[in-house]
């Protein structure tokens, strides 16, 4: 997380630029009120994710890049490249928590935070598409069908 949190401060000072909504708050003030129960509420895991999908009470949000994602796909949710993210924020449904993804999770952890200061009821997934991935081998993935 060292990495990305110059991206983040980055982010924060240009996010008004591109964003079509304005932030509810900064990065700044996200980042100084962060403790210890933000921690853990920025993050879901992949099982709590998939009931979540079945009740339809959140989206997943794929934020990898084209390339990657034209490569391989969970085949549900939205895909929307984090570099897009700022000019594609209607595409999203304010009603529902809102889970970014990337196969690990820097990226996502980058994408909750920005969601986060536009009002979002955002996690990032804790697991990535790699672990959601490994989740749904075999009958799994047929449990999340029906």
């Amino acid at each position: 997380m060292r990495t990305a949190l110059p991206l983040l401060m980055l982010l924060s000072t240009s996010a008004p630029l591109l964003a079509q909504d304005a932030p509810l708050f900064t990065l700044e003030q996200y980042l100084l009120d962060f403790d210890y129960a933000e921690r853990r509420d920025m993050k879901i895991g992949s099982k709590e994710l998939l009931k979540l999908l079945k009740e339809k009470k959140a989206v997943l949000v794929d934020i990898r890049f084209q390339e990657e994602y034209a490569a391989w796909r969970m085949g549900f949710g939205l895909h929307i490249p984090l570099n897009e993210l700022p000019k594609r924020l209607k595409e999203l449904d304010r009603t529902k928590l809102v889970v970014t993804a990337c196969p690990h999770k820097d990226r996502s952890a980058l994408a909750m935070a920005y969601l986060k200061t536009r009002g979002f009821d955002v996690k990032y997934l804790e697991d990535g598409l790699l672990g959601l991935a490994e989740l749904l081998r075999g009958d799994k993935a047929l449990e999340l069908s029906r």
